[in-house]
């Protein structure tokens, strides 16, 4: 489009009437017109740098937006030193180190302008400038959509950044703008940016999205307020603040952030009020260092799209929520490091996959009138030095209540667990605190689990419905002062029962109770009498007649001639060694490492070893729960189970998978490693699994491969062995193999495929299931069969191979 002609009106406030002149150049037009005149400009290309320094008006001409296109090939297209009213027009620009519209000085109404650009910024506003900025655009893929620096102000409304290669808007070097009902997208920088002394920004009604950078970044003394406000899909934080950094977040909506919603650093100061943040990948609130603080009221913080805590502060830093919400999230509040703290009033946290509070590394949580709910662990104060207080607050539907562990000293007043699963409050591992006016009610577990000793204090709690008893102490164990519990804390009857069993109140206390706790627990039914224990000598036979396994059996011999010689070496009077009685079983499925588990419980208890002999069998799904606090207390029940017997742990491996990340298998570890030793006489523990498997689980945990006397392998059956265990099935059921049908199973069991699939005496007792299914098929077709018919199985009975 060629350019065209400039049409200037000028005005004067004499007597003579308005006059109108044409000009060929804008700069000719704005070199002839005074203050208040009004420049229309013709459709076309102006290749001019234009410098507007008095108060006219220039527009293009009516009913043709866009059609007037000021574009030089160097420089500023339009520079603006007066309180000019600029309309309509479309600048482009080609200078990377200058902006395409730069307004210097004055109050100028620009509106409607769209700038196009490759430039140092789109729009630049410095000094004294004060513009009022309405429905402008500026793409800008090489530099910034808006900046405003050196002091400048100015309004602008309903103004849209559609493309910056750096910042959507920067304001620096002490400017203040007012930014209303703006968009900034696709920004390759940060959205909004604000940085320096002074600087400062207030925004009302934006929205920030789809950019590379955080969606509004507040630095170096900077200070803003966003009002009603959206900052969604960013590539990095929603919101960050860095260095002595004051914003206030004011019923604005932060969501769909791949990394923390708002992080602020280096005492940085946000208030956050009737604010929602949800959809993050990390935190949604990250706070850090001394002098960090954050002031959340009324807002709501949940649906995390990542495995972090929705609120971490950490390094000495502080947060306080009031009337707040967090729900849907991995873990509610993390609060971590000497010197940080967090206030919480008034606020629920709810629907909390791991732990709602958590509190560790000498951190303080004060919580005061909250509502926790359906969270695996309510609150959890960690270790030494971590502490706080709370108070009139109320746990529902959770694993456990209240954790306290490691040294770590809660105060805990008028606080109600509802419904734990597995226990109200639980303290161990040298952990305290006082608790002061507590209820726990209808726990699926303990009410009150206080272990190892600890020295927590305990002074008018109540529990009710507690399906294991309301108190649960060690030996030395707690402090507790008038103290009471419903009678009805027995083990609840299973629903098939015909009635309850009856519930004994008796005046002795449970160890370490010193008063006002009565010792709850169901009558003793009458006991049937158990059948003899068979003695050594039997239970070897019976592990003789088992196929196969020769160095298994060779093995526990040598082990149960080592513990008998021991008795009677003792019983002589002379010295005995000491016999490491746990054991590891390596080896593939099916190998009978169950059975001989069994059978060498039986031979430990004849020998008086045991006292009972029994076999409890448990993996790692018995063991391990969903937060390490549940995950003790599931350990030390399998172990108490076990008590006077062997306690089983098939493919105990699975305890520490090699990609552990934050799986809670170490703390399973950690227990059965203390249990084996604070226990080693009343229970033998065995682990079980794959020979590759158990190598790795053992070297990596050495204080586990301590506690083990010896490994006995279990090797795969051979074909002949395979043959017999069919052999001995058949014989059991009152089967016979007719004539082929040994060579022929011979066969098939040194053909089947020996891959992982692949059972061992497990998959021979499979293959002579099928030849008795296969064989009642046929037999069922005949009218009169006999007794050969009935009992004999033939090579056509074997199955396909697998």
């Amino acid at each position: 489009m060629a350019q065209g002609t400039v049409q200037v009106t000028h005005t004067s406030t004499s007597r003579w009437r308005r006059r109108t002149g044409e000009y060929a150049s804008l700069a000719a037009a704005l070199d002839a017109a005074g203050d208040g005149d009004l420049l229309t400009v013709a459709p076309g290309t102006y290749r001019e740098n234009l410098v507007v320094q008095r108060a006219v008006t220039l527009r293009g001409p009516d009913g043709s937006p866009g059609s007037v296109r000021i574009a030089p090939a160097d420089g500023v297209p339009l520079t603006i030193r007066s309180s000019a009213s600029v309309h309509d027009l479309h600048l482009e620009g080609q200078d990377a180190a200058a902006p395409a519209l730069l307004i210097e000085e004055g109050a100028p109404e620009i509106t409607d302008i769209r700038v196009v650009t490759r430039s140092a910024a789109g729009i630049e506003v410095r000094g004294g400038a004060r513009p009022t900025v309405r429905r402008c655009t500026v793409d800008n893929a090489a530099g910034i959509g808006i900046a405003v620096l050196d002091g400048g102000g100015g309004v602008f409304e309903e103004c849209e950044i559609v493309a910056a290669g750096q910042a959507g808007i920067s304001v620096r070097g002490g400017a203040h703008p007012r930014l209303e009902h703006c968009r900034v997208h696709h920004a390759s920088g940060a959205g909004i940016a604000a940085t320096g002394e002074h600087s400062g920004l207030e925004a009302v009604g934006c929205e920030v999205y789809e950019v590379k950078g955080a969606g509004v970044q507040i630095t170096g003394r900077a200070v803003a307020h966003l009002t009603d406000c959206a900052v969604h899909r960013t590539t990095a934080d929603g919101v960050t603040m860095d260095t002595d950094a004051v914003l206030t977040l004011a019923d604005c909506r932060i969501h769909d952030i791949p990394e923390n919603a708002i992080d602020l650093r280096s005492r940085s100061v946000l208030t956050l009020t009737r604010s929602k943040v949800g959809g993050f990948g990390r935190n949604g609130l990250s706070v850090w260092d001394p002098g960090t603080r954050v002031d959340a009221n009324q807002c709501e913080i949940h649906d995390s799209t990542g495995d972090y805590p929705a609120v971490w502060v950490s390094d000495g830093a502080t947060a306080v929520l009031e009337a707040c919400r967090v729900h849907d999230v991995p873990d509610a509040l993390f609060v971590l490091d000497r010197g940080s703290r967090v206030d919480v009033v008034d606020s629920d946290l709810t629907q909390v996959r791991n732990t709602a509070v958590s509190v560790s590394d000498g951190a303080t949580a004060q919580l005061d009138d909250c509502r926790i709910r359906e969270a695996a662990t309510g609150a959890w104060f960690r270790d030494h030095g971590s502490g706080g207080t709370l108070a009139n607050c109320t746990v529902d539907a959770t694993q456990t209540g209240v954790i306290v562990t490691k040294g770590a000293d809660p105060t805990i007043e008028r606080c109600t667990v509802t419904s734990p699963a597995e226990a109200g409050f639980y303290v161990s591992a040298g952990g305290r605190g006082t608790l002061h006016g507590c209820r726990v009610t209808d726990s699926g577990g303990y009410g009150f689990h206080v272990i190892d000793g600890c020295r927590t204090s305990l002074r008018k709690c109540r529990t009710e419905r507690c399906a294991r008893g309301g108190y649960e102490f060690a030996e030395d164990g707690p402090q507790v002062e008038d103290c009471t519990s419903d009678e009805s804390g027995g083990v609840r009857p299973a629903a098939a029962d015909p009635a309850p069993e009856p519930v004994v109140r008796t005046a002795t206390q449970t160890v370490g109770l010193l008063s006002g706790v009565p010792d709850q627990r169901p009558a003793a039914p009458a006991q049937t009498p158990e059948p003899a224990a068979r003695s050594s000598k039997d239970v070897l036979g019976e592990l003789d007649a088992l196929v196969g396994l020769e160095s298994v059996k060779r093995e526990v011999r040598a082990l149960t001639d080592m513990i008998e010689v021991g008795r009677r070496r003792r019983e002589a009077g002379l010295k005995a060694a000491s016999v490491r009685r746990h054991l590891v079983f390596t080896g593939s499925p099916g190998t009978g490492k169950t059975t001989v588990a069994r059978l060498y419980g039986e031979i430990l208890a004849s020998l008086g070893v045991l006292e009972k002999g029994h076999l409890v069998e448990v993996s790692r799904v018995d063991l391990v729960g969903e937060h390490i606090g549940s995950t003790a207390i599931r350990t030390q029940e399998a172990f108490q189970r076990a008590q006077g017997g062997v306690l089983f742990i098939d493919e105990a491996y699975a305890l520490s998978p090699e990609d552990s990340g934050r799986d809670f298998g170490r703390e399973a570890i950690d227990t059965l490693v203390k249990l084996m030793e604070d226990q080693r006489d009343a229970v033998v523990v065995i682990v079980a699994g794959y020979t590759a498997e158990m190598e790795r689980f053992l070297a990596v945990n050495p204080g586990v491969a301590s506690r083990f006397s010896r490994t006995i392998t279990f090797c795969d059956y051979l074909p002949d062995e395979l043959l017999r265990i069919v052999e001995q099935q058949a014989d059991e059921h009152e089967y016979r193999l007719g004539d082929g049908t040994g060579e022929t199973l011979l066969k098939y069991f040194t053909a089947i495929p020996k891959g992982p699939a692949f059972g061992n005496g497990r998959t021979a007792r499979q293959t002579f299931e099928s030849m008795v299914e296969r064989h009642a098929g046929r037999v069922a077709q005949l009218a009169e069969p006999s007794t050969d018919d009935l009992t004999l199985l033939y090579p056509d009975d074997l199955p396909e191979l697998p």
